[in-house]
């Protein structure tokens, strides 16, 4: 009987033709003749009494399950009768039946036939199967000859371990079939060692049923006097069919197993491209020969392991070296940022030898701020790791050169459109300000970030967007959205790639809120929580690589003495509107909403004057002085030492009016000298900072 979780495999019909005549001793066999009804959706088995008799077993001896039957049918019938109820499920069949030989408490062998229904649901899902079970040995006798028998069985050997092997894809899947205590019920035989060339030696990596190494064999020499060493060296199989052959040809090694009761054994060289790669030893209790069509079987047998082995040695092979160039391209320590912990994880995808251009990096800024990325190249081969290098590259350069978020966006995308390559990419960067909790973000067509609140509650974060990265620079739409955020002390951005969410046969949303769920009730502690969201992926399949960075900003709410600072280049109009966003997203969550209208056209002014009237760039900054009265200071540097002065503009003027508008608006401003420059600034008086004055800005678009 088959395991209804087993991969189906195709297999010959039975142990006896088909067509085998009805026979008069079939009413015999009728006063020995039980049913059974398996349950295949529980997997319970039950058999009445006379079926249990036939088993000699007792009702409190069998424990429901298939597994209560183990041991009674010999391995090689066994493993025949598997593979015929299989192939009845899979091909939609209604009946099977099948002969197997039943081994008694004294060691004797009793001829049995089972026949079964198939019950199906409405679907066509097999959910059923009734039956009976019967004597058949006045039926079959002794008329089915010794080679026919073997004939059949290793027939059906290599067509199994085929079929189980056909979807091994690394060394350790190979190594973990023959592992399992049913790789010797496949393989027809009582024991079985499999050992693999590795550095020149031989490494013993499966035994079964069980392990029981034997000291001093798990690691051993080619030119040992071991038979796998042998047919190593000789890449020859070698076939023993008596204890005195094993005694006299391997002494040491017979000394040492000739209490598990081995009398024979066929060891077969495992050859691939014409070099050995390992051997596999297949052991019998019984004496026997081998039939030159048993060895011609099982010569097809180790050729079909061979490549299998062989093929997985490729696959380890190149997923390993792709993979340590994706790796060796990641960040490989993350900084210290004071104000913030920080934790990352990477997992690649395991369905294939391929991998992916996810990525993260952390960024550490001037003036307590941080940037921190997450992207996908498209793709998964080597390719699109070499694009997800130079991508991790340029964005770092650029957000370290002072450019505001959305420059930083766009820059990267012509960069990556002028690259010689096909492929565009995904990616969210947030650029975040520890001492406020203001926080901006930009997306390319990547996945919306969560906010984790420090209660636990998680929600997604909906963050305007553009085109991914190569794609707006092919088709000139370069401007980026900025949204603007505020997170308190204790809260976490997760960003993250897609194969965090998606998965076959559920759409992002459902992701995204498993994903939630997952946040909300994971641990608080943040490495912690960052491998719950690998386990997420573990408990599946995964078909895409995974990156995942998790921003937590530390410490107590600021209260005064905030400050956020931005470099605006000439000629870059997305600086420009990012410090607009900066200044008016730091005003109000500073709770000066009154007169955020007032300090942002004030700051605007300023920073509009030196870009206009000076070669260079210019240096906004904002912050909270705290004092009798509390203030919002806005300070505008440029590299020019000329000191503004205000005039009336006249009626008609159209120059002059901004230091006017400075003047009237600001409580109090003035200019002061630098050494390479001067710093024009302005206060304003602003209220205390209100309890539950949290704010959150929205998209704002840029430009």
């Amino acid at each position: 009987m088959v395991d209804r979780g087993a991969t189906p495999a195709t297999a010959p019909a039975g142990s006896v033709p088909d067509d085998w005549p009805a026979r008069p001793e079939l009413t015999l066999a009728l006063n020995r003749m039980g049913g059974f009804d398996w349950d295949l959706d529980t997997g319970v088995l039950h058999m009445d009494a006379s079926a249990l008799e036939l088993f000699d077993l007792s009702p409190e001896e069998f424990n429901g399950r298939l597994s209560g039957l183990a041991g009674k049918v010999l391995r090689a019938d066994a493993a025949d009768l598997d593979a015929q109820v299989t192939r009845a499920l899979k091909e939609g069949r209604e009946t099977y039946s099948a002969y197997y030989r039943i081994r008694a408490p004294d060691g004797s062998l009793h001829w049995t036939y089972t026949q079964g229904r198939i019950r199906r649901d409405g679907e066509g899902h097999p959910h059923r199967i009734i039956g009976i079970v019967r004597d058949a040995a006045e039926e079959l006798g002794h008329s089915i000859g010794r080679r026919d028998e073997n004939r059949l069985s290793h027939t059906t050997i290599v067509e199994t371990l085929t079929a189980a092997l056909a979807h091994a894809r690394t060394v350790q899947d190979v190594v973990d079939f023959f592992r399992d205590d049913r790789a010797v019920q496949h393989l027809g035989s009582d024991l079985l060692v499999l050992g693999i060339v590795e550095a020149g030696r031989i490494h013993m990596v499966a035994e079964g049923p069980g392990e029981h190494y034997i000291p001093g064999t798990r690691w051993t020499r080619i030119d040992d006097n071991f038979p796998m060493s042998e047919v190593i060296r000789t890449m020859a199989p070698r076939f023993i069919e008596s204890r005195d052959e094993f005694a006299r040809s391997y002494p040491w090694l017979w000394e040492r197993i000739r209490d598990t009761g081995i009398s024979s054994a066929a060891y077969l060289p495992l050859i691939a491209q014409a070099r050995p790669v390992g051997a596999i030893g297949l052991l019998y209790r019984e004496t026997r020969g081998f039939t030159q069509q048993e060895r011609n079987l099982l010569i097809a047998l180790s050729s079909s392991l061979s490549q299998s082995i062989a093929r997985a040695m490729l696959y380890d092979q190149e997923h390993d070296l792709a993979e340590g160039l994706q790796q060796s391209m990641l960040p490989r320590r993350i900084p210290e940022v004071p104000g913030a912990q920080i934790a990352v994880r990477y997992r690649s995808a395991r369905m294939g030898r391929d991998i992916g251009g996810d990525w993260y990096d952390v960024i550490p800024l001037p003036g307590g701020r941080v940037g921190a990325v997450i992207g996908d190249v498209q793709g998964h081969d080597t390719q699109a790791a070499a694009v997800m290098g130079q991508l991790r590259i340029v964005l770092r350069a650029y957000a370290t050169e002072g450019h505001a978020p959305a420059t930083v966006m766009a820059r990267a995308s012509s960069f990556l459109h002028e690259l010689d390559t096909d492929r565009f990419a995904t990616c969210s960067y947030a650029e975040a300000d520890l001492s406020t909790g203001v926080v901006q973000l930009v997306r390319a067509g990547h996945i919306d970030p969560l906010l984790r609140h420090t209660d636990g509650t998680c929600r997604r974060l909906p963050v305007s967007g553009g085109l991914p990265l190569g794609l707006s620079a092919e088709f000139g739409r370069l401007d980026y959205p900025v949204t603007t955020v505020e997170i308190d002390p204790g809260e976490t951005l997760l960003m993250f790639t897609d194969g965090l969410v998606e998965q076959p046969g559920s759409d992002l949303d459902e992701g995204m809120q498993r994903l939630s769920a997952i946040v909300r009730d994971g641990p608080y502690e943040l490495h912690q929580l960052a491998d719950r969201l690998c386990d997420m992926i573990g408990e599946r399949v995964g078909e895409d690589d995974m990156a995942v960075l998790l921003l937590r900003r530390q410490g107590a709410a600021t209260q005064g003495g905030g400050r956020l600072q931005q470099h605006i280049a000439p000629a870059d109009p997305e600086a420009l509107s990012a410090a607009r966003h900066m200044i008016r997203a730091a005003v109000r969550a500073w709770g000066a909403r009154e007169r955020s209208d007032e300090i942002e056209l004030v700051a605007d002014e300023l920073v509009t004057n030196a870009l206009l009237h000076t070669d260079g760039a210019a240096v906004v900054t904002i912050r909270i002085i705290t004092g009798p009265e509390r203030r919002v200071r806005v300070d505008v540097e440029d590299k020019s030492s000329t000191l503004p002065r205000r005039r009336e503009p006249g009626e008609s003027g159209v120059s002059g009016r901004g230091l006017l508008l400075v003047d009237r608006l600001a409580d109090v401003w003035g200019v002061e000298s630098r050494g390479s420059g001067k710093c024009v600034w302005c206060e304003f008086v602003v209220p205390g900072r209100h309890e539950g004055a949290r704010t959150v800005a929205g998209p704002q678009e840029s430009g």
